[in-house]
């Protein structure tokens, strides 16, 4: 049976016990897979579910697997919303996509790089992984928009987010480019920053489409 149509199976079965939905028919009902029983009996003989009364519920192998393939897909639908600005109708099957095929170890870095965000852009809970456990509070993004950058301090532009061909050109010309440093120097009433020896005020918008990385 298709690996990815168990791990969807999975996902449902979270989805609805976020809800307070995990009864077996609800369940069905849920589905859009035409063979869901085959599904759930192939579940239940993989060791991932268990019926219990009326309920359909996780064994402790099966709600880990749930757990990795729920943070993958929400940490997906962040770095497509906050990093490239994508709106869902762009970017829902890519994260589908991605939560079979990261690895754990990508995962965390992802996690790291977004700031362990805990919640995704519909505001459902993002399990949180080992990366996490390391921090109270959440913590800053390892990479920011140079609109919210620290005044003061310098950074590595680490991408320019833009679809504006003339605009990336502009920004080439005077040394903003991805792999070179910038220093914010005031972010009001406009924003500028230093390249070099080279003070320029820049655009909100623009600034918001360039992403620095501090350095230590």
């Amino acid at each position: 049976m298709n690996k990815e149509r168990i791990d969807e199976a999975l996902e449902l079965l979270w989805v609805l016990e976020e809800a307070d939905k995990k009864d077996l028919n609800t369940y069905k009902l849920s589905s859009e897979d035409e063979d869901v029983d085959t599904i759930i009996e192939k579940m239940i003989y993989d060791g991932l579910v268990k019926i219990e009364g009326d309920d359909l519920k996780f064994t402790d192998s099966g709600r880990e697997k749930a757990k990795g393939l729920i943070r993958r897909h929400r940490l997906a639908e962040r770095l497509f919303t906050d990093v490239f600005e994508l709106n869902e109708s762009v970017f829902h099957e890519d994260a589908c996509r991605m939560e079979h095929i990261l690895s754990e170890e990508l995962t965390e870095s992802v996690c790291t790089f977004l700031g362990h965000p805990p919640h995704c852009p519909h505001g459902k809970v993002i399990p949180r992984g080992e990366c996490c456990k390391k921090y109270r509070v959440d913590v800053a993004p390892v990479v920011t928009r140079l609109s919210d950058f620290e005044v003061g301090k310098a950074g590595k532009i680490v991408f320019i987010v833009s679809t504006d061909p003339q605009r990336l050109n502009r920004l080439n010309s005077i040394g903003i480019i991805a792999g070179g440093e910038i220093k914010l120097i005031q972010r009001k009433p406009s924003i500028v920053v230093q390249i070099d020896e080279t003070t320029v005020a820049i655009d909100p918008d623009i600034a918001r489409e360039i992403h620095v990385k501090r350095i230590a």
